[in-house]
């Protein structure tokens, strides 16, 4: 596999976690973009400290606010990319912003069905949308006829738990929405590829792994992978990827995971 290039990409819920791991390991390649955008809700809050540091040390990142449930949110986003870019196009777009409740089947709520799926599934969708024109330009600009992430990508960071072949550690935690949420946009991902083929764009969702993350911490046991390990092999599988490969579910190994 060859190394991820890439002249422009953005990160949601880029402010922890695998978000904060993504904007890392972009600014920490050989060749790294020219501009990382770190999307997050609270910028200047407590839970971006970390994010706030690496920004003050690479001119390169520029951190936006962004809150996926609010249209009007993504909008300003979407305008203030627009601005740092002059004209030229974004190639990589990782949608991981994402939240989980832990409710069990029969606790689930009203409530907490529509914030996880709203977060989870229709901001990807919204910010993709919005990003579009920004996306196919980066394609535009792109020599060539094939898809490739160096070109132009959506990347959605889904999970395994939201395989409905897999249902994996229902024991441990079904989290319910969560589930639902990501076997819907497993279905968003496999729409975009079918949609956004024709405009050059790859369209991929990606299973991270049970990561020790806050989220993959809900579990209530200690996960196997590092932030570190599930980005570094989720960015060796970005950078090999090619026309054959959009819509499909893999995991940061590359392995095609059940829907």
């Amino acid at each position: 596999m060859g190394v991820l290039s890439v002249r422009t990409a953005l990160v949601t819920g880029a402010n922890r976690g695998i978000g904060l791991g993504f904007v890392q390991h972009l600014l920490a390649l050989p060749n790294p973009p020219e501009v990382v955008f770190a999307a997050c809700r609270d910028p200047k809050g407590q839970r971006a400290q970390e994010l706030q540091k690496l920004a003050s040390k690479h001119r390169s990142l520029v951190i936006v606010p962004l809150e996926v449930t609010d249209p009007a949110s993504i909008k300003a986003a979407a305008a203030s990319v627009g601005e740092h870019l002059k004209g030229s196009g974004l190639n990589l777009l990782i949608n991981n912003a994402g939240i989980v409740r832990e409710n069990k089947l029969d606790t689930e709520t009203l409530k907490d069905m529509s914030e996880v799926y709203t977060t989870n599934t229709i901001g990807p969708l919204l910010l993709s949308q919005a990003l579009l024109p920004f996306l196919k330009k980066a394609a535009q600009e792109s020599p060539g006829s094939g898809l490739s992430c160096s070109k132009a990508a959506i990347v959605n960071i889904s999970s395994i738990g939201g395989s409905i072949k897999e249902v994996y550690l229902w024991e441990a935690i079904q989290a319910v929405s969560y589930r639902c949420s990501k076997a819907a946009q497993n279905m968003l991902t496999r729409c975009q590829s079918m949609g956004y083929r024709e405009h050059g764009i790859l369209c991929i969702g990606f299973h991270p792994g049970w990561v020790q993350t806050d989220l993959g911490n809900a579990a209530g046991a200690t996960p196997p992978l590092t932030v570190d390990a599930s980005v570094g092999g989720m960015m060796k599988v970005l950078s090999s990827l090619s026309e054959k490969d959009t819509g499909t579910f893999l995991d940061w190994e590359g392995n095609v995971v059940a829907w």
